[in-house]
């Protein structure tokens, strides 16, 4: 089974986007994710309640998102989330495929393992470029008094692409998403995990009702990053402590006959999957093993910073 079962979404009463927003627009949040087989999750919608609603855009339940995630050469961001460190951050554009609309977004590690995310509307003829935004990037960082040494160079590194769906649950006016057809892209070979599921549930402090009927199956959240683990499944050369067991269990088509080798080697333009679109190769990236980081330098931000935009 490749494709999501939409019976049971098709069961559910829709809500549309300016009421999801204004009810659980939670953009501080506790994330909890699962990683499920793809046929499994017809059965966990079908338990979800009467009272569960989908977001239904122009008659749709689905939606294609692409996001280029954003680091250094040197990978300061990915080595932060490896290293488990406090004041760690991802750097991406979001383009919503379906409507082509953008946005600019810096997430970062808040109180109790919250999630706090940034956004800004992007054109979207720069998404794979931070030069519009980096005001923008420069200035949520600061707030969480992440200081880069020197001036960092963020360049393109990874893509992902998949398909979404979201609920509502209004007891706890909480959000569940459910991200299928998922496929990675660095500057090698594509990975594609048509079988899998991640299902993320985004709540205040309560856990949700899907939270506890994927515990009653057996399921835990699982620690999965898309930035990082996608990385750490296309590099192996990189260190991957937080996700080996998550890499073992469910990121075995790395090295598979279709791509012939176990790492990835920049690719010529003639190389790269066709079905994906491209995005800037820096020449620092690519197949090679990483340098070693850079010190990295926290600091108080100085002075009041300004409002970074849309929250």
């Amino acid at each position: 089974m490749t494709t999501l079962d939409r019976a049971p979404l098709d069961r559910l009463e829709p809500i549309g986007l300016d009421e999801l927003t204004e009810r659980a627009d939670l953009q501080t949040r506790v994330d909890r994710k699962y990683v499920l087989p793809l046929g499994e999750v017809g059965a966990v919608l079908a338990e979800v309640g009467p009272t569960t609603r989908v977001l239904e855009i122009a008659q749709a339940r689905s939606f294609a998102y692409q996001s280029v995630y954003f680091d250094t050469p040197d990978l300061t961001s990915y080595l932060l989330t490896a290293q488990r460190r406090r004041r760690r951050f991802k750097v991406r554009t979001r383009t919503y495929l379906d409507s082509a609309e953008c946005w600019l977004e810096v997430k970062t590690h808040g109180a109790r393992g919250s999630t706090v995310k940034n956004r800004l509307a992007y054109q979207l003829e720069h998404h794979a470029t931070l030069t519009p935004g980096w005001q923008f990037v420069e200035t949520v960082l600061a707030q969480e008094s992440i200081v880069l040494g020197g001036a960092p160079a963020f360049v393109p590194t990874l893509v992902t692409q998949y398909r979404r769906s979201t609920l509502f649950l209004p007891d706890t006016a909480s959000r569940v998403t459910i991200d299928t057809e998922l496929t990675w892209q660095d500057a090698g070979c594509p990975l594609r995990l048509p079988d899998l599921a991640v299902v993320e549930t985004k709540t205040g402090s309560t856990a949700s009702r899907v939270d506890r009927m994927l515990w009653v199956r057996g399921y835990r959240p699982t620690r999965i990053s898309k930035y990082a683990t996608g990385l750490a499944a296309l590099r192996p050369d990189l260190p991957a402590t937080p996700w080996r067991r998550t890499l073992r269990r469910h990121f075995t088509q790395v090295g598979s006959a279709s791509c012939g080798h176990d790492t990835h080697p920049v690719p010529g333009r003639h190389d790269v999957d066709p079905d994906l679109p491209r995005h800037d190769v820096h020449p620092e990236y690519g197949g090679r093993p990483h340098p070693a980081p850079r010190r990295i330098d926290f600091a108080p931000a100085a002075g009041s910073s300004p409002s970074p935009g849309q929250i």
